[in-house]
């Protein structure tokens, strides 16, 4: 996905509940905007082909990002299971 840098203005209270709500959704702030927009955008009359053809392009570029994101944790847990394994088998954990 190419992306470009978009700048706005808000308050220091409004930065901080941003910032909060991103946290607390184990988001970035620019997700949170983008999405909220996005929403925001959807909520302008559209046809139903229109909507469909909008989510289908969301759906486009995000689902290779989840399942990449997928893949990741696999390899992970894959990883996190051999050390156990090597540990419980009296091997010495790999650095």
């Amino acid at each position: 996905m190419q992306t470009e840098r978009v700048t706005f203005l808000t308050t220091p209270d409004h930065k901080a509940a941003l910032d909060a709500f991103a946290r607390a959704k184990g988001m970035s702030v620019g997700h949170v905007v983008r999405e909220a927009t996005s929403r925001y955008l959807l909520e302008v009359e559209m046809t139903e082909e229109e909507q469909a053809a909008f989510l289908l392009r969301e759906l486009s570029e995000a689902v290779p990002r989840m399942r990449a994101d997928i893949d990741a944790a696999i390899a992970s847990i894959d990883r996190a299971n051999a050390a156990v394994d090597a540990v419980l088998a009296g091997e010495e954990p790999r650095g």
